[in-house]
């Protein structure tokens, strides 16, 4: 276990595991399961319902989670209980240094990564882009396409050849709903950030693909991570690269 930083970071903390789907030996005294998915935003929402469905298909699961540790460590324990493989890890997805520790902490317990499956969001009140100030606009951007840069530049660099990367984003629809000039132009961008990854990393069998969630069109958590849990599994048979819309 590296030792926290001394700078104003935050530290990924990797709760305990107690148990480990086929383990075998890792003379760097971690241990090793057969396939492997970090699920950001995983203590809740999308990303909880994600975490207990790959759960099911006996991946190993990191939960990631920013504030609600009691959540997450919820889910690790219900997920250990039935002989599964879990662990919780706080990582502010916004911070490139809390992601890459994240990374780090997840390769040291388990060996490797198959799956990255992004869930955090960005979320700004709907108004006219005339009353949209420029800080909340920043904010949007922080958490929606800074954090997607830094998950997928490191999923792209530490996923193992034939994985998948999964961004789950907000879309507007078509045609563009009025009062949301501003989620408009992040989905647009997360969504080439998407396309252009899945071509740089085809030669790689890496799997990169968007789940739009429409605002306007709620479908349920359940529904979207069954359709994740395809897109991720090894015998999926999805088109990389392609923006998924589930209410569609």
């Amino acid at each position: 276990m590296l030792a926290p930083p001394t700078s104003g970071h935050h530290w990924c903390e990797a709760r305990p595991i107690r148990h480990i789907v086929n383990p075998v030996g890792d003379t760097s005294g971690g241990l090793r399961a057969d396939r492997v998915a970090i699920v950001t935003g995983g203590s809740r929402g999308v990303g909880a319902e994600v975490i207990r469905r790959l759960a099911d298909l006996e991946y190993a699961v990191v939960v990631n989670y920013a504030h609600d540790q009691q959540a997450a460590e919820s889910i690790v324990e219900a997920i250990l209980a039935g002989g599964g493989a879990a662990v919780a890890v706080r990582a502010d997805v916004t911070d490139e240094l809390d992601v890459e520790r994240m990374f780090d902490e997840t390769i040291a317990v388990f060996g490797a990564i198959d799956a990255v499956v992004h869930t955090v969001r960005g979320h700004l009140e709907t108004k006219r882009l005339r009353d949209t100030a420029i800080d909340e606009f920043d904010a949007l951007c922080r958490m929606s396409l800074r954090a997607n840069l830094i998950v997928n530049g490191l999923a792209a660099r530490h996923v193992r050849d034939g994985g998948a990367i999964v961004n789950v984003i907000t879309t507007v629809g078509e045609p563009a709903l009025p009062y949301y000039a501003a989620q408009a132009i992040v989905t647009a961008a997360i969504e080439a950030l998407t396309q252009v990854l899945a071509v740089e990393l085809r030669d790689r069998d890496i799997a990169v693909n968007a789940v739009a969630l429409e605002v306007d069109q709620p479908i349920s958590p359940g529904t979207t991570a069954e359709l994740i849990a395809h897109l991720v599994h090894k015998d999926r048979h999805g088109v990389p690269g392609q923006v998924i819309h589930p209410s569609s």
